[in-house]
């Protein structure tokens, strides 16, 4: 191993020392590590030390490292990667699991590397790279361990989706964009950088007019969602065409349709009528309380959002067995032949519970409960509804990562996988929960637990530029465990960009110091 070191030249009475005042990195070469179905070699130019380590083409090649750090580091992997495909490898370290990808580096001579941030403890760690495909692993020469302060990953990944995305280019009108910008906009809240603020509004001025019309009818819930942008704009700026527009969805609300005890409909389509899906209480509660609070209160902003959380809840929430608490993902009320999934001896729901139904009904009870007076007569039901939800949360929580599955209570189905987007809400609603006071202190083990699981996803490509891994793309309701497992999972889908955000706006130590 070698430590590199910053050096400066301290004068002291005449004599010129040199003082080492940080330890930058410390360099372990891949042929110092322990090869499980692998060879070192020295046939491609550019390595570092006496060679690389070349896996063998198979599933389960690996390299491991024991390393010394002070704890928390940022780990970077050199590699090269000749073929034309990615050879992504699992990365245990620090007490969770994560998977890198190794993408092509165009010949077996380029090196580039690969960055992750790992929990490690103070002391030895056991850091241990293992290859996911038949392929095997890439060309690994090195690993760096860097225990420099965390990367302040919110800008992170704020800049280098601005520098992936125009406002003109990043997406149309669409609850996915819309929580990705309210991310953004808490990003600028604390840093106070222009340009954050600038792009958000620009990415809206593409949709409101300057005198506030926008070309939508506001037919299901999902299409709300980015009204938070337009409040925040209005709030920020001033302008009344950003109230203009967000008043269009919170009239809409006044007749938007309901099932027989008040549920807002997840969509007026045809097929989704009567329904009431767990994503949808963060698609307009929230967007509610916060009209009343920044723009115009009445008894319906009052008194609405905190209605559409109880019934919500008492139609998809689970009530017994080590699951009770969790939410399955949908309930229809009509039980009719437009909803397939059906289970009607679980209530009319599609007796799943699909993690990131329930991360947003989590954040839209914090969010909601921020926003009620301490003396709402609501208040206390919604508290009661966290201290159901947060350890059931906590019993489902997979220790080996921190992160939660695709289907919250299958953990043993090998078709199964820890999703990115979900455990970044979980820790958001528990971290924010016991700060606030609704459960109790002993829970936030399972916050941090769950932010570096989350953590561990967070890489720098290729390109030098933030990416996030594992996030389910935008899914249905179904009654099919398949149909979930199967879900796509793109890199940098904005599921997971405005979880992330919203997540680490309220943990990381940049962002929020305790």
């Amino acid at each position: 191993m070698r430590h590199l070191r910053t050096i400066t030249a301290l004068a002291l009475g005449g004599v010129l020392f040199l003082q080492p005042v940080a330890v930058a990195a410390t360099l372990y070469e891949a042929e110092e590590g322990t090869i499980s179905q692998g060879v070192v070699e020295s046939n491609h130019a550019g390595f570092t030390g006496s060679g690389f380590v070349n896996f063998d083409n198979v599933t389960g090649s690996a390299l491991t490292w024991t390393v010394d750090a002070p704890g928390p580091a940022t780990l970077v992997f050199r590699y090269a990667n000749g073929t034309g495909a990615d050879r992504p490898m699992t990365v245990a370290a620090g007490g969770t699991t994560t998977t890198l990808s190794f993408p092509a580096t165009g010949s077996w001579t380029s090196w580039r590397t690969v960055t992750t941030r790992a929990a490690l403890a103070a002391g030895a760690n056991v850091v241990k790279a293992t290859a996911t495909t038949a392929g095997g692993g890439p060309n690994l020469d090195s690993l760096s361990v860097d225990p420099a302060p965390d990367v302040d990953w919110s800008r992170a990944v704020v800049d280098a989706t601005m520098a992936r995305h125009s406002p003109a280019t990043l997406g149309g009108w669409g609850y996915t964009r819309g929580l990705y910008l309210w991310g953004q906009y808490l990003v600028w809240q604390r840093t106070g950088e222009a340009r954050y603020l600038q792009y958000v509004k620009d990415w809206a001025d593409r949709f409101v007019s300057a005198s506030g019309d926008i070309g939508q009818s506001f037919g299901n819930l999902d299409s709300m969602q980015s009204g938070n942008v337009l409040l925040a704009l209005y709030r920020e700026t001033g302008q009344a065409r950003y109230r203009t527009a967000a008043a269009r969805i919170r009239a809409r609300l006044n007749t938007y349709p309901r099932t027989s005890d008040g549920g807002w409909w997840h969509s007026t389509s045809a097929s989704r009528e009567g329904q009431l899906w767990g994503d949808g209480v963060y698609m307009a509660d929230p967007f509610l309380a916060r009209y009343g609070a920044w723009v115009a209160a009445d008894s319906f902003t009052a008194t609405e959002p905190a209605r559409q959380l109880e019934v919500y809840w008492s139609h998809l929430r689970r009530t017994s067995g080590t699951a009770a608490g969790l939410l399955y993902h949908a309930y229809d009320e009509p039980g009719g032949p437009t909803a397939p999934w059906v289970k009607p001896s679980l209530g009319h729901t599609n007796g799943i519970s699909w993690c990131r139904a329930m991360g947003w009904f989590g954040m839209a009870v914090v969010d909601v409960l921020d926003l009620l007076p301490a003396a709402h007569p609501r208040r206390a039901a919604l508290v009661a509804i966290l201290r159901d939800l947060v350890p059931a949360y906590a019993r489902w929580q997979d220790q080996a990562t921190g992160r939660w599955f695709q289907i919250v209570t299958e953990p043993g189905d090998p078709s199964n996988w820890t999703e990115t987007s979900c455990s970044a809400m979980y820790t958001y609603t528990i971290d924010k929960s016991v700060e606030r006071g609704h459960v109790d202190a002993s829970y936030q083990v399972n916050a941090d637990h769950g932010y570096q699981g989350v953590l561990a996803r967070v890489t720098l490509g290729a390109d030098g530029r933030a990416e996030i891994t594992g996030i389910s793309e935008g899914t249905n309701a179904s009654d099919s465990p398949a149909y979930y497992y199967g879900r796509a999972r793109p890199v940098g889908d904005f599921h997971g960009l405005g979880a992330f955000l919203i997540m680490n706006e309220q943990l990381s130590p940049s962002s929020h110091p305790r």
